[in-house]
């Protein structure tokens, strides 16, 4: 049985993910577990203060709503690899990633970043879906293909 004791949130600083610090936080506190929150930039270091300041007024937040200390870090470059190496570095207990609903039924579920962590993670991935981030005429419309 894997011990949960150190979480790592994938974050991209941006209202639709929210939801997955949130569930994140909430984890934490319950299992009294260490909160990391990761951003992946893809631009160089130098370009990267709007992510800086975004990323430290959700540590923040999530250390609020935790009552314990969060840690995060921003790292640059892929967001796979490096959310993957961060998981492997931190010996984390447990990823947290979120779906943002887009493309096809199948990416809608999971989302393409999301997909390819499960498949190379080094432990337990928890999948935060935001059911308001999905349009519904488009999901309507993919899923008429379908039936």
């Amino acid at each position: 049985m894997f011990e949960m004791k150190k979480i790592v949130c994938a974050v991209d600083v941006r209202e639709p993910s929210h939801v997955t610090m949130e569930y994140a936080a909430e984890l934490a506190t319950r299992l009294g577990a260490e909160l990391t929150l990761l951003h992946v930039s893809h631009l160089p270091p130098a370009s990267a203060v709007t992510a800086e300041k975004a990323l430290e007024q959700w540590r923040a937040e999530a250390e609020s709503r935790v009552g314990a200390p969060v840690r995060a870090r921003l790292l640059f470059g892929d967001a796979i690899p490096e959310i993957l190496r961060l998981a492997q570095e931190t010996n984390c207990g447990l990823l947290v990633v979120g779906a943002r609903g887009r493309a096809s039924v199948a990416r809608r579920v999971l989302g393409s970043v999301a997909e390819r962590v499960i498949a190379s993670a080094p432990c337990p991935v928890l999948v935060v879906h935001d059911h308001r981030l999905v349009e519904k005429s488009d999901e309507a419309e993919e899923i008429a293909q379908y039936r």
